[in-house]
């Protein structure tokens, strides 16, 4: 299956926003950057959005679902903290051909350990058997 996987867009400073961290919006910059992946996604050929509650992960889907007339499916299993287990988990119950995960650093860490993955970054990964691919790599939009 091939799954495409989002790091959430710019969102500042977690040390920078005062209250739950859960709640902490994207910036100027990653408001520009879901813009900019919106149509990336579409090229890709993505025809699902899964979502970090986290509100800078859905902040960062809501252009593509808005270009693409997709709803949002927030998941817990790519909230912080989610482990790899849990996302493979979660794949194994997707339909769609091409799925978009927006999650968090530490939950593409588990996926992908040791690759970089900076923020407003794509993965193209292929999960086969429980086995995680990396494919190739979109850095953020500029």
């Amino acid at each position: 299956m091939r799954v495409l996987v989002l790091r959430h867009a710019s969102a500042g400073h977690r040390d920078d926003w005062d209250g739950n961290d859960r709640m902490r919006p994207l910036d100027e910059k990653g408001r520009a950057q879901a813009e900019a992946l919106a149509s990336t996604l579409a090229e890709l050929g993505t025809q699902a959005l899964y979502s970090s509650p986290a509100l800078r992960c859905v902040q960062s889907h809501e252009p593509a679902a808005g270009l693409l007339g997709l709803s949002i499916e927030t998941r817990t299993e790519l909230d912080e903290g989610g482990r790899r287990n849990d996302v493979l988990e979660l794949l194994e119950g997707v339909v769609a051909p091409v799925p978009t995960l927006c999650t968090h650093g530490e939950v593409i860490d588990e996926l992908l350990p040791g690759e970089n993955c900076e923020k407003g970054a794509i993965w193209v990964v292929d999960v086969e058997d429980g086995e995680v691919r990396g494919e190739r790599y979109l850095p953020p939009p500029a």
